[in-house]
């Protein structure tokens, strides 16, 4: 592996320099600190573009292998939801094998190992002829997804300054959004084989630019290589100033030198943080994200809408991007838990609404052509299909609209970032790779069942059943959710030796 770009020469630390540096000086410093820093998280979020993009792969194309000719490539209902579900039971399989990898290789190299997989995932499904290479490819896919979601948010917290933190905390949300909304975009043009090979792009990519890249310092400090984890740090910085920066994580490191035993994870100061992570993952799968991102254009098939359903779908997919480049602005500014409030209440509404128009809405004009989503008697009452266009029909875009919204200010990218910054050192790898573990096993029952679910009870219950969960979303981020605003990954940790707030800015 080609060594980073890291500097070579010994650091001088003068305590006392002997002019210090002009304004003008320290804020190009600043802008060059920032500007490596970025750097080295945009090589890393690359991997989760091609998770986002993985992810609604079968939002176009379930729709067009319900109509495919060839027998062997011919979806029915079990097999769709097949198609659609074993994406979330290989992210779950590569969230397990993140908690070890994420101490074993390092962040920086676990992250380039899940390419492996994912070339090879987009490969079967470019050239498959049969629905075995299909299931394998989205398999592959997703594990690689699963282990770049337990790697990539803690690569970025390890490298970046508390300042910025929560800005680049955002950005693996926001990267997998912008690799949904590529795909949507991607699938009006191009054909579902074509979709498959146009992922392999961004994989190459990652690949290459992590290879200049550093790894986490503290990753490197805790298997003792301090001369390496310095250059990373002053590199990342663009300072030789950064002892005092240095000696702090090293210092937290060497109090965490071990692993967690069992006997120490009864202990509530690392019990808690662990379990505050693992059921915001957990809670913020039951909002009903990732159904609705797997079946987006199934769904809109089987509601009346104004639009036609892959338009619908690259709407929201614009929509959810712009919401978590502001996520990403306000982070820092309103804080944490204020943002995931707000996220919640909206996808309440949001689902609700979206429940109470199927429930009393119109119907489609046309009998559902889509594979999985059958057409309930509304509110036990036939209704005549729509004969002309109706206002009513804007509501399942905009109430999908509302909910990715809602989702990617708060509970989307914040999860993500509050994963990396309230672990524990001793235990953030095997910990991390943890809370994937249980979001994903959670994302497949979910896609699994959700399209039985529908066909049983109807549409509009699974709606509800969001809505209940975005209410309790609510009330678990007032109870037991700490802001972390403006707090070095030190202090985070402190906080849960102490219970006292005393750090606060």
């Amino acid at each position: 592996m080609q060594e980073p770009l890291l500097r070579d020469e010994g650091l001088d630390y003068d305590t006392f320099p002997e002019a210090s540096a002009s304004p003008r000086e320290r804020a190009r410093a600043g802008a060059l600190q920032n500007r490596r820093v970025f750097l080295a998280t945009f090589a890393a979020v690359l991997g989760n573009f091609s998770f986002g993009y993985a992810l609604v792969y079968t939002s176009p194309v379930i729709p067009a292998l319900k109509l495919s000719s060839d027998p062997a490539l011919h979806l029915n209902k079990i097999q769709a939801s097949w198609f659609g579900s074993v994406f979330t039971l290989g992210a779950a399989a590569g969230g397990l094998s993140a908690m070890v990898l994420n101490d074993l290789l390092g962040r920086k190299l676990s992250i380039m190992f899940s390419a492996v997989p994912s070339v090879i995932g987009y490969a079967l499904m470019a050239g498959a002829h049969g629905l075995w290479m299909l299931l394998l490819g989205r398999m592959l896919t997703g594990f690689a997804g699963g282990l770049t979601a337990a790697c990539i948010p803690v690569y970025v917290s390890e490298i970046a300054p508390p300042g910025v933190r929560g800005a680049l905390g955002a950005t693996p949300q926001l990267m997998a959004v912008f690799g949904s909304l590529s795909l949507y975009a991607l699938g009006l043009l191009l054909p579902w084989r074509w979709l498959a090979v146009a992922g392999e792009g961004p994989v190459l990519i990652m690949i290459l630019l992590l290879s200049f890249m550093p790894n986490s310092p503290r990753f490197l400090l805790s298997k003792g290589r301090d001369e390496e984890a310095l250059q990373a740090l002053t590199w990342l910085r663009a300072d030789s100033e950064v002892h005092w920066e240095f000696e702090q994580i090293q210092d937290n490191v060497r109090k965490q030198s071990s692993q967690v035993s069992w006997a120490e994870a009864r202990d509530p100061r690392v019990y808690r943080p662990i379990l505050i992570a693992v059921l915001m993952r957990f809670l913020q799968q039951l909002t009903g994200i990732t159904p609705i991102l797997v079946y987006l254009q199934t769904i809109f098939d089987s509601m009346s809408v104004a639009l036609p359903s892959q338009q619908d779908a690259a709407i929201v997919g614009a929509v959810r991007l712009v919401s978590v480049l502001i996520a990403a602005v306000t982070m820092d500014l309103a804080g944490r838990k204020v943002l995931l409030y707000v996220s919640a209440s909206i996808m309440l509404v949001a689902n609700l609404t979206l429940g109470l128009y199927i429930q009393f809405g119109p119907r489609p004009l046309t009998p559902n052509s889509t594979v999985g989503l059958e057409i309930m008697t509304l509110g036990n009452t036939e209704q005549p299909p729509t004969t002309s266009f109706d206002y009513l029909t804007l509501i399942p875009l905009l109430a999908t609209m509302l909910f990715i919204m809602g989702y990617a200010m708060g509970w989307g990218p914040i999860t993500w970032l509050l994963m990396s910054e309230v672990l524990p050192l001793r235990a953030r790898g095997v910990a991390s790779g943890l809370c994937v573990l249980v979001s994903w096993l959670t994302a497949f029952i979910l896609t699994k069942y959700f399209l039985l679910a529908v066909n049983a009870f109807g549409l509009q219950v699974p709606f509800f059943f969001f809505s209940a969960i975005c209410l309790l979303s609510l009330l678990f981020t007032g109870f037991c959710v700490p802001e972390t605003r403006g707090r070095s990954l030190e202090q985070i940790e402190a906080f849960f030796h102490t219970r006292r707030m005393s750090f606060r800015p």
